[in-house]
Parts: structure tokens; sequence; C-alpha cells
């Protein structure tokens, strides 16, 4: 094999492996937003900086995924019958660039602990929904 050849080898196989991974990037994605009760939602913990995300609700759980992550385990899980809406407000000066626009950010707690999450109103009027007609938390008591 010709010397000359070899970083030319190397270079095809470097774009050969980001094409796969932007390939595998779309895929996750698209899965994630094919399912029913998926939105976009960025979220901060503990004053940490804003993450951008998805969450999605199932029948038990709520889940958030990295938006620029492969995984498919979700990187948070908030059990729905310990999740508590304490309210929404506008995002901050500050926060206003860390954040998508025309977004609400909602203060929720979590056993004891507090997050953010930023999505759209319509989101938000989903995500109180979704919590306000959560299962009983014991026998014979609603929520």
């Amino acid at each position: 094999m010709d010397d000359s050849l070899i970083p030319f080898i190397a270079l095809a196989a470097a774009f050969a492996l980001l094409v796969f991974s932007l390939c595998l990037f779309g895929v996750r994605r698209f899965n994630l937003r094919r399912a029913l009760g998926t939105v976009d939602a960025s979220i901060c913990i503990a004053g940490n900086s804003w993450q951008m995300g998805v969450c999605r609700y199932q029948d038990m759980e709520l889940e958030w995924f990295r938006l620029m992550s492969l995984s498919v385990v979700p990187k948070y899980r908030f059990k729905r019958s310990s999740l508590e809406l304490l309210g929404r407000r506008k995002p901050t000066e500050e926060e206003l660039v860390q954040v998508q626009p025309d977004v609400v950010v909602v203060e929720l707690q979590y056993e004891g602990k507090k997050f953010l999450l930023a999505m759209k109103f319509e989101a938000y009027a989903g995500l109180s929904s979704w919590l306000e007609a959560g299962p009983v938390i014991g026998v014979g008591t609603w929520r």
C-alpha cells in the first residue's frame, strides 16, 4: 500500500464515523419525538446551567432525555406520585439566553428537591393536566 493513501483513508474513516453518528442522533431524536406524550423541555437542577432535552410522559413517570446524547436511557426519571407542581413564571433576563424562545419556566418539586423545566405553554398545560389526573396517593385519596 502506498504511504500517501494512509492520511486519505484515515480522513475518510473519520468522515464516515461523523456521518454515522449524525444519523444515529437523527434516528434517536425521531424515535423520541414520534411517541405520544413527548415535548421539548430544558431542565435546570440544583441551580446548575440549563440543559436541552426532551420530556416523555409515561403512565407513572416523567422521563427526561438529553438532546445531545445517543443514550436511549433517560437521564432523569420522576415518579408521578412524588412530583409536585409549584408554579410557573416567565424566564428571567439571564435565563432568556439559555432557554428556547417563548417558553415558561415551570417550578417542580420531586421528593423535596426543587428543579425547573422550561417548555412551551402548551406543553406546560399538558404537564399540569397529566399531574392533576395522576393516580391515587393512598387508598381512597386523590392528589
